[in-house]
C-alpha cells in the first residue's frame, strides 16, 4: 500500500499521532479511537494491522498485551518525497519574513522622524 493511501485515512493519521507520543497498548489506542471516531474495536484493529503491514507501526507482545509504536522509516520516505516541494512554501515564508522586516523598519523610521519634530 502506498504511503499516502495509508496516511490519507484520518483514523490511521490519528493513531500515528497517538503512537508518536510513545508506545501504547492496542487497548489504549482502541479506547481513544472508538471514542473519537465512533468505530468498533475490530475496525480499530484493522487500522492497526494496516499500519503494521505498511511499516508505519511496529508491535511487540508483552504478556497478554500488544504494544504499538511508530516506525519512522516510512515517514522519512514521505518527508524525502515532500522535500522537492518545500521550496514552494519556503520561498513564500522567506518573502513574508522580508515583508515583516520591511514593515518593522518603516515603522521604526516613522517613529524616529515623528519623535524629532
Amino acid at each position: 500500500m502506498h504511503a499516502f493511501d495509508v496516511l490519507g485515512d484520518p483514523v490511521r493519521r490519528r493513531i500515528l499521532e497517538l503512537l508518536a507520543t510513545g508506545e501504547r497498548t492496542s487497548g489504549e489506542v482502541s479506547a481513544v479511537i472508538r471514542e473519537e471516531f465512533g468505530i468498533s474495536q475490530p475496525a480499530v484493529s484493522q487500522h492497526l494491522r494496516v499500519l503494521r503491514e505498511s511499516g508505519f507501526a511496529s508491535v511487540r507482545p508483552e504478556g497478554t498485551r500488544r504494544l504499538y509504536t511508530v516506525d519512522a522509516a516510512p515517514l522519512r520516505e514521505v518527508d524525502d518525497w515532500l522535500e522537492r516541494f518545500r521550496g514552494f512554501w519556503e520561498q513564500r515564508l522567506d518573502a513574508l519574513g522580508t515583508e515583516l522586516a520591511r514593515g518593522k523598519r518603516e515603522r521604526r523610521q516613522r517613529e524616529e522622524t515623528s519623535g524629532h519634530e
